[in-house]
């Protein structure tokens, strides 16, 4: 039964991470074909818990950017989305749908 609710809880964050990673987020239709996946697409946050209980993947845009790069050396970049809140943080507000949407929808639509 333990395993079973690791199992559970695991699949839940790893979901939920990468959901908000690339929530709202799209790439361009160039022809047939979706441009190349840059780093302004995923969310990055330099929230100091996040990065630390995570391993750096609040710096997910770096790691869109160089795929080859190893995780302690991403960095910040500077034209990438950010998070208003930490990793941790958008993980618990994300469960709870409308406030999320009420969030990062005004955000969203700043970037267009």
């Amino acid at each position: 039964m333990l395993a079973f609710l690791v199992g559970v809880i695991s699949f839940l964050f790893l979901e939920t991470i990468n959901y908000i990673e690339h929530y709202g987020l799209r790439r361009k239709k160039i022809g047939n074909k979706y441009e190349r996946v840059k780093n302004t697409h995923s969310w990055n946050s330099d929230h100091i818990m996040g990065r630390i209980i995570l391993y750096e993947l609040t710096r997910h845009s770096d790691h869109h950017y160089r795929a080859s790069k190893k995780y302690q050396i991403l960095e910040s970049l500077e034209d990438s989305p950010r998070l208003p809140f930490g990793y941790p943080m958008s993980m618990l507000i994300a469960f709870i749908p409308p406030l999320w949407f009420t969030i990062m929808h005004p955000i969203l639509i700043k970037m267009e």
